[in-house]
Order: structure tokens, then C-alpha cells, then sequence
């Protein structure tokens, strides 16, 4: 019999609705748990059942938005365009539509769905909840019990993590709670909050021990969290624990007992089966780039969520990201990449461009960066991340693009595929004009182009021959939608450069370096040129710190992780923003006051991301509308060969920079929105956004939950919130 003890937010009883469309064998229970009884606890089967519900409700989803329910997957979302990875204004930058509970135009990521009881944040730790106290309440012999309550525990801590990161100190909720009016869980200090969560990993991480620190799940069980699921991601939390936002003074003593801890708890990590994915056959950057397309006992995926190309069963789960990258000649749509990010990527030395103003604490490279050519002499992971005109990216199956198409090459299937994406202009006052939009793209993609695409986690066939699709260009399933391509939500580069992060903030320099170069070597780099690092990383606490926020950068880009990364080291503003009412404990002391100034970052405030394309030179003139009407071809021009990134890039790269220039111009093309007067608008992170407040939707579900500070309280006539998530 449960014990009714308190309401929070009206939370009705959870379901264990166990229809799920996952594709991973261990989630193949159909049966319906709906209003049944604790029996099902006293059989594996209904275990299962249980946590097969909890899977589905609670995994990462590459076709989801960010929420209180999906974290960012690298799309050009709200949290991404916050980012020098896409253009266009996320509602946090946004200078025109300052967020605010007055305006309601808060993301909710505390409650969410509020009209759905099983899936908005609390109702899935409530049922959560229910789950944990079954198991335990069940027949089954302990050792059988663990299992299953080992993924239990990770997922609690799992949806508590999403919000703590957030909004710092959580009502924290233990048990199953039942309706009694007026009586309300508060608020926890965010210390409690990072106890709660680690103690739950921490069993996790314990019950799941006997299971999985033996090279980890068998197959038919990989994709289960594991004890290297849990200590990897109370890694993340420590993290976030250790970092600016939360520890504004720079206390040691947190750095060097994350440090402690997570340093001793990497064997295990590794007991599970997980490491760097690496092949026999690295060549720029393949070895990078095939991790995300492996299926099956990926070392690498610590924290994967697995998807499958059915069409019909009930288990259908088809994972949206390969679709949504190719370009719409290839039967996908295109996302366009931000030239800021482009440009400031490293070097084929290892370095950050001359050009670029931030992270200065970091040398130069040697080679010479000419914005015209930004393929050239680049980091093997760069050609992997993204595609211009003139390369070969190859997919297994029929082209879309045919001889009989006017103004499109004829391709024998998509295996021969090469980008074409420059584009033409049809009136001189367009193609001048950054603003103008009026471009069109070769070989039929029209107005359907990006300038540059975003390449990252595609599964090329180049790469991987036994792709992870099916292929169809003309069938109701058509291209790539019948993809089964894992999304990885936390690899082991990231326990890596989470690990470094926090030894180099404790003062192990020369370890947070040698964790360093094990993700440059992956990459492509060698012990010949100290893996494309400076020398002074060993001695230098801010240029260590520097190189490890660059190389999250680049190692992460388009994976979701970069916004966190920037409020977690308010490189917004550097931390320099006064929040109103906010105590003194809230002024940055650590770290000389500035983090931007410790890192050598340049500020995103008062930023523009802008967006590049190619166009042909002026000497062709301008062009149509239609596919036939390609200025270049009409002129009897010349397309030379495209680059093939299974070879060699030397003379490749040489040859395509002499063709581009001949034949094409970069433009700066807008990003970033223009007021009404067409007056460029820059980016505002307010101070106040580092901790978000509470919406009027989660207030309203709790009269008594104390806002944030910086926030009007939406409970109390809009007054100033009172809730300080750095306080202990």
C-alpha cells in the first residue's frame, strides 16, 4: 500500500504502457502494462516490461526537439542556433524577444506537457518512482532485482540531470507521492541536487556492476545502460559542478574531487567494454567519422539510443539525421552551416587559424587561412564535418539524379555522388546583396542549397559499405528515411575530455595533456608535431583549459553538446553580466574574473553568425531559374575532379582551389536577422539566462515553488524570484 504523503504538480498515476518502438532487441515486450497490478514485479518478464516503458519514454531522440523530455542532438534548434554552429537567432540570443515569465515565452524544461501526466518531467520520475518501489517490493532474488533496478536508478538521474543543469537546486522526489492539496515539494539547494543525482548513478553504476563490467551487454542487450553509462554521465554532472556557473570562485577542492573520483572510476568505464573507435585505416579523419555508423557493440557509444529500418512493425524507430543533412538532390534537405564556425576550425597543424580572434591563449597556425578557400590544409575532422562544392560524399543506392534531368550529371547510382552546391544569380542587385536569398544551386538543387553543408555522423558509403539505411528513390519510404543509425548521446571522448577538463582544473596538467592526445590521435594527428598541441599546455593552466574547451569544439560539433559548454563557462559575456538582486556569491572572482579573458574566447555577446556560399565569377554572367540554365555549363565550363576523401588530399585539395579560383567567389551571405529597418541585429545572452526561471505553467502546477533569482515570480504579482541556485 502506498503512502499518500505529498502533491507536486498535480501528477496523476503513471502508466506502464510497454508499447514501444525501439528497435533494440531487449525492447521487444508488446505486452500492455496498463492498470495492472505489483505482480508484475514478482517475474522478469514483467520487469522488463516496466523498464521497457521507461526506455521509450526517457532515451535521447535524434528526431526529437530540445525539451523537458529530448536533450539538443545537434540540429538547428533552439539551443544550437545559440551557438557558432548555425545561424539564426535561438530564443536565448534572441535581441528582439527578451525572454521573460511576463512574456510567457520561457522554454519550459522543468514541466513540459502539462496536459500528459505519463510523459511530462515529473510524471516520467514518477513513474520512475513506481518502478524502483515495485522491483524492490517484487519476489525476484536480489541479484536478479539489480538489473533492473540499476537502469532505474540511471534514469531518474538521467531526468534529473536535464533539469538540474537548468534551474540548479530541484524538488527532489524519492518516492511516489500521492495528491494532498496544498501540501508541495520545495526546492532543494543545487549541492543536494548534484548529492541526489550522484548517489543515484552511483548505484546505478554498483547494481549493474555484475552485469556489464565485463565487456559490457551481450548483443542482444547492447544499447542497455551500463555501469559506464552512470559513471560517465555523474562525470558530466561534476563537471557542471566544477565549472563557472556553479562555482563562481573557483574552488579547488571541487576540481580536484571530481578529478579524484572520476579519474578512479575510468577502469571501470573501461571494464564495460568502451574506448576510442579506431580502424585499421585512418585516413583523413575515416576513423572519426565511422564511429557513427556502427550498430553493434560500439566502444565508443556509452549512452546510445539505437534505431532500426522497419516500415510497418510496431517497433519502427527511424532515425530522421541522415535525411536531414544530405542535399535535396540526394532526396534529403540540407542543413547550412555558420561560417563563424567554419573559420575558426583548426589548422591541419593542429592550431587555430591566424585569422580567428578567440581562443588567443592558443598558437597560430603556420599555414596561412584565405577565407576563399576554407578547405584547404584543414583538421582531418573538418572534411568529415563539412561538405563543399566539389566533393565526393557517396550513398548506397539509386541516384535521384539522372542524365535524362537537364543540367545534372549523370551519376550510375549514388555511389558515384559529388556536391555541386555553387550557385548563380539571376539580377546583378542579388548578388551583391548578403541579404538576397535568390541564389540558385547546380545540378538541380535550385533554391534548394545550402552554402555549406553540415557532413557530421552521415553514414558515407565511402566510410561504411554495409550502410545502415535502405535506400529508395522514388517509394513512399523514399531516400534515406529507412535509416537505423545509432544516435550516440555520450561518447568516450567525452568521459575523456570531461576527465581532462576537471584534472586540469585540479592542476594535473601533464594528464588533462595526455588525454589530449589520445583524442588527436583518434583524429589523425601524430606524436611527430606533439599532436598538433603548444608546447606550454603542460605549464600553462589557462592555455590547458583553452585547448580542452577548443577541442570539445571541434571533437562535438553538431552533437548538441556546444550551448552547455558555453553557459557552463559563461563565454557569453565571460561572466561579467549583473543579474538584478542576485547576491555577491554570484559575482565571477575565479578564474581572474573573466572567463573569456582566461580562455582567450571572444564574447559571443554582441556577435553576428553569417552564412557563406559560392557563387560563379562575374565572368558568366547571370542565369535562370531552371536547372538548364547553369551560367557555367551554358559557357562550356569545366568541373575538375571532385576531392575523394579516401585519398590522399595533397593534390586534390591544390587542384579544386585552382578550379574555385577560376570559377567562383565566396559571398557572405546573412545569417543573423535584420530589424525592419534592415539594420543588422546582434547577439544578447542576458545575464539572467545562465540559471532559467520557471515558466508560468510549472508555477501555476505548484503555488509554492520558489522562482529563480532574475526571474519574476509568476506566484507572487510578478515580484522579483527568491531562489539562489548558488547557494549551499
Amino acid at each position: 500500500m502506498k503512502t499518500k504523503i505529498v502533491t507536486l504538480f498535480g501528477i496523476g498515476i503513471v502508466s506502464a504502457l510497454a508499447f514501444t518502438s525501439c528497435s533494440d532487441e531487449f525492447l521487444e515486450d508488446k505486452k500492455n502494462y496498463d492498470y495492472t497490478t505489483n505482480e508484475i514485479y514478482d517475474t522478469p518478464e514483467g520487469c522488463q516490461g516496466r523498464l521497457n516503458e521507461i526506455y521509450r519514454l526517457c532515451l535521447p531522440d535524434v528526431n526529437g526537439s530540445p525539451s523537458w523530455k529530448y536533450p539538443s542532438v545537434g540540429k538547428s534548434d533552439d539551443q544550437s542556433k545559440c551557438t557558432e554552429e548555425y545561424s539564426g537567432f535561438g530564443a536565448f540570443v534572441n535581441p528582439q524577444s527578451p525572454l521573460s515569465v511576463t512574456s510567457n515565452n520561457i522554454p519550459d524544461y522543468f514541466f513540459g506537457a502539462a496536459n500528459n501526466v505519463q510523459e511530462n518531467a515529473w510524471g516520467l520520475i514518477r513513474g520512475i518512482n513506481d518502478a524502483i518501489e515495485g522491483i524492490k517490493a517484487g519476489s525476484l532474488p536480489e541479484e536478479d532485482k539489480a538489473e533492473y533496478l540499476g537502469q532505474a536508478y540511471f534514469f531518474r538521474a538521467w531526468c534529473y540531470y536535464k533539469m538540474f543543469k537548468w534551474y540548479g537546486g530541484l524538488p527532489l522526489v524519492e518516492n511516489v507521492l500521492e495528491p494532498v492539496e496544498g501540501v508541495s515539494v520545495p526546492r532543494s539547494t543545487t549541492k543536494e541536487t548534484v548529492k541526489f543525482i550522484c548517489n543515484d548513478l552511483d548505484m546505478a553504476a554498483k547494481l549493474l556492476a555484475d552485469k556489464t563490467m565485463n565487456g559490457g551487454w551481450s548483443s542482444d542487450s547492447w544499447g542497455k545502460v551500463t555501469t559506464a553509462t552512470a559513471l560517465a554521465l555523474k562525470g558530466r554532472v561534476l563537471l557542471f559542478w566544477c565549472s563557472p556557473l556553479f562555482n563562481r570562485a573557483n574552488d579547488q577542492a571541487r576540481y580536484v574531487e571530481a578529478y579524484t573520483q572520476m579519474k578512479q572510476e575510468l577502469d571501470s568505464i573501461n571494464k564495460c567494454g568502451h574506448g576510442l573507435f579506431t580502424s585499421a585505416n585512418n585516413i583523413n579523419g575515416s576513423a572519426f567519422a565511422l564511429q557513427f555508423c556502427q550498430s553493434d557493440k560500439n566502444p565508443e557509444a556509452v549512452f546510445v539510443t539505437l534505431y532500426n529500418n522497419l516500415t510497418t512493425d510496431l517497433r519502427r524507430k527511424n532515425s530522421s539525421w541522415e535525411r536531414s543533412i544530405r542535399p535535396k538532390n540526394a532526396t534529403g534537405s540540407g542543413i547550412n552551416a555558420s561560417a563563424m564556425l567554419i573559420d575558426m576550425f583548426p589548422m591541419a597543424d593542429g592550431k587555430r587559424p591566424s585569422t580567428a580572434n578567440t581562443y588567443t591563449k592558443l598558437e597560430a597556425s603556420s599555414y596561412e587561412y584565405d577565407k576563399n578557400y576554407p578547405f584547404m590544409n584543414r583538421d582531418p575532422r573538418f572534411y568529415r564535418t563539412f561538405a563543399f562544392p566539389g566533393f565526393r560524399w557517396a550513398y548506397n543506392g539509386n541516384s535521384s539524379v539522372t542524365a535524362a534531368d537537364p543540367g545534372n550529371p549523370s551519376y550510375d547510382d549514388g555511389k558515384n555522388y559529388e556536391l555541386w552546391n555553387y550557385v548563380w544569380y539571376t539580377s546583378l542587385d542579388d548578388q551583391a546583396d548578403p541579404e538576397s536569398g535568390n541564389s540558385y544551386g547546380a545540378d538541380n538543387l535550385l533554391s534548394n542549397k545550402s552554402g555549406v553543408y553540415v557532413r557530421k555522423r552521415s553514414d558515407d558509403y565511402d566510410i561504411n559499405s554495409n550502410s545502415l539505411y535502405i535506400f529508395n528513390a522514388s517509394s513512399n519510404e523514399s531516400g534515406f528515411t529507412l535509416s537505423a543509425q545509432p544516435y550516440i548521446e555520450l561518447r568516450y571522448a567525452e568521459v575523456l575530455l570531461n576527465l581532462a577538463e576537471v584534472a586540469c582544473g585540479a592542476g594535473d596538467l601533464v594528464y588533462a595533456v595526455e588525454l589530449l592526445k589520445q583524442i588527436r590521435a583518434r583524429a589523425g594527428y601524430t606524436a611527430e608535431n606533439n599532436y598538433g598541441l603548444q608546447a606550454n599546455l603542460e605549464s600553462d593552466q589557462a592555455a590547458c583549459m583553452a585547448a580542452i574547451i577548443y577541442e570539445r569544439q571541434i571533437e562535438f560539433a553538431y552533437e548538441g553538446k556546444r550551448f552547455d559548454d558555453l553557459r557552463r563557462w559563461m563565454l557569453f559575456d565571460g561572466g561579467q553580466g549583473k543579474v538584478e538582486g542576485a547576491p555577491a556569491s554570484w559575482t565571477l572572482t575565479g578564474w581572474g574574473g573573466n572567463t573569456c579573458t582566461y580562455l582567450g574566447f571572444a564574447p559571443l555577446n554582441g556577435q553576428r553568425r553569417e552564412n557563406m556560399e559560392f557563387r560563379l565569377a562575374d565572368k558568366y554572367g547571370l542565369g535562370g531559374t531552371t536547372a538548364d540554365s547553369d551560367p557555367f555549363v551554358k559557357n562550356g565550363g569545366t568541373r575538375c575532379a571532385a576531392v575523394d576523401l579516401r585519398n590522399d588530399l595533397g593534390t586534390q585539395q591544390e587542384t579544386l582551389k585552382a578550379w574555385y579560383e577560376e570559377n567562383l567567389v565566396r559571398k557572405e551571405k546573412k545569417g543573423d536577422a535584420y530589424d525592419q529597418n534592415k539594420v543588422k541585429l546582434y547577439m544578447d545572452f542576458k545575464p539572467y539566462y545562465y540559471f532559467l526561471g520557471l515558466g508560468r505553467g510549472a508555477q501555476a502546477n505548484n503555488t509554492k515553488l520558489q522562482q529563480t533569482i532574475g526571474w519574476e515570480d509568476y506566484n507572487n504579482a510578478n515580484a522579483p524570484g527568491t531562489f539562489d541556485p548558488l547557494a549551499e
